[in-house]
């Protein structure tokens, strides 16, 4: 029986049974856009709620309980879509295979529906601000432009507004591991590194997942790489047209304080909105992105200078006795945690969480600048074990017993950091609510 991994996407001109496998804001708006489309919807979810159960009756769905047959109902159906971060030891993953049903991302069925133009962007990290730096310079170039895909908005529901000319996606891992026929203008991969090991089988599939963002480039697309970053450039195929950002050969890049384009330079790099070095990195990174579909590099500019930047990522949210307190909470990976301590020189570094699965240890390898550790959550062991043969470490019992003890290790003005490189799910719902967390313990010490 031919496997799932090698069938195509449905032709969802014909009416079909479609299982979705689990039922949160990406599946709920793939159901409502399957069920307009008069396909009939079945959904499973793990943790069923009553909310949710509300939700699957408002949309026409059938939410089955844990206790129906999977087996059964993977019988009555055409296909399945699996939640963006459905684990891939899931049992419904094995099922469908054997059956050789079709599993099928939200950004397939987006591009059966809807030909227009859009920017991808993947990586490890970094994602979201490059993704609000292009769409902000789309719209200064005068361009109808939308963020979507891991983001509050699913890019199935996001074709459904007529006027938007180009589609900026944030694609993760977790929508790209199911794409066949995905066909972006414009595929931009940042960087890699562990992650998300909780989800994937494993950092092969992982990698294989965000390989997939070039899998079927437009044919006058462009790919866009991270010249350095070993594994993004390996896969580089020779038949794609590609440019590169951030090294000094790069097509796009930054030298003597100035940031370079194939045209000459375009920006200043102390008039970005921060100049850390992944602060550069994303900036080179949407000027690629974009220019390809028609913005200008005075609205590149433009957008790089007006940035906010983004909340939970390396914000100062407070001083306490000379010291400032960072906040960098969406620091959820090591290789995040040490893009962020690459901006600092001394500093005490608040980390921990709940590990997603990787080497935590990689963040001590490059940590010269940190003077103290305090760590947290149900990883604080692992942390202490990464830095405790070079760096004084300290274990918290909660964020305020955190923030005691940082404020104690950064006597004499040193910057404290919360970069835990690690998920919340252990002490908090979201890495929102842990930055939250640390914002009010922070002020609770001034």
């Amino acid at each position: 029986m031919t496997s799932a991994s090698e069938t195509s996407t449905p032709d969802l001109r014909v009416r079909s049974s479609v299982l979705l496998g689990g039922f949160g804001l990406t599946n709920r708006a793939v159901a409502k856009a399957l069920v307009g489309r008069g396909h009939t919807v079945l959904a499973f979810d793990d943790k069923p709620s009553e909310l949710l159960r509300g939700l699957a009756g408002e949309l026409g769905v059938e939410l089955l309980e844990p206790s129906a047959k999977l087996d059964k109902c993977l019988d009555q159906v055409d296909f399945v879509v699996p939640t963006p971060g459905l684990a891939e030891h899931h049992s419904v993953f094995e099922q469908a295979r054997r059956r050789g049903l079709p599993l099928v991302s939200e950004l397939d069925l987006a591009a059966q529906w809807d030909e227009r133009p859009v920017v991808a962007i993947t990586g490890t990290n970094g994602k979201t601000t490059v993704v609000e730096l292009c769409t902000d310079a789309l719209k200064r170039s005068g361009t109808r432009a939308v963020a979507a895909g891991n983001t509050d908005v699913p890019l199935v529901e996001a074709i459904r507004d007529p006027s938007t000319e180009v589609f900026v996606v944030e694609a993760s891992s977790f929508r790209l591991a199911h794409t066949r026929e995905f066909t972006p203008q414009v595929a931009a991969w940042l960087n890699f590194a562990p992650d998300h090991l909780d989800v994937h089988l494993d950092l092969a599939s992982y990698e294989k997942a965000k390989s997939r963002i070039w899998r079927n480039l437009a044919t006058d697309g462009v790919c866009v790489a991270n010249a350095l970053d070993p594994v993004v450039m390996r896969h580089v195929r020779p038949d794609l047209p590609a440019v590169t950002f951030g090294g000094g050969q790069a097509d796009w890049r930054a030298a003597e304080g100035e940031l370079i384009g194939p045209q000459g330079p375009f920006a200043e790099v102390a008039d970005l909105w921060r100049a850390l070095p992944h602060d550069i990195e994303a900036a080179l990174a949407a000027a690629a992105s974009v220019t390809p579909v028609g913005a200008t590099l005075s609205a590149v500019a433009e957008a790089c200078h007006e940035f906010d930047g983004l909340p939970h990522r390396i914000a100062p949210v407070g001083e306490i006795d000379g010291s400032v307190y960072y906040d960098d909470s969406k620091a959820t990976t090591p290789h995040a945690t040490l893009a962020a301590l690459r901006g600092f020189g001394r500093v005490v570094l608040i980390a921990g969480g709940q590990n997603k699965g990787v080497d935590l240890a990689e963040m001590a390898l490059e940590a010269s600048g940190v003077v103290g550790v305090v760590a947290i959550g149900d990883a604080s062991g692992e942390i202490a074990d990464a830095f405790s043969a070079t760096h004084l470490v300290e274990v918290a019992a909660d964020m305020d017993d955190a923030v005691i003890r940082a404020r104690r290790l950064a006597a004499g003005g040193v910057p404290v950091l919360l970069s835990p490189g690690c998920a919340s799910f252990d002490w908090y719902e979201s890495y929102k609510k842990r930055g939250e967390d640390f914002i009010r313990a922070v002020g609770a010490q001034r």
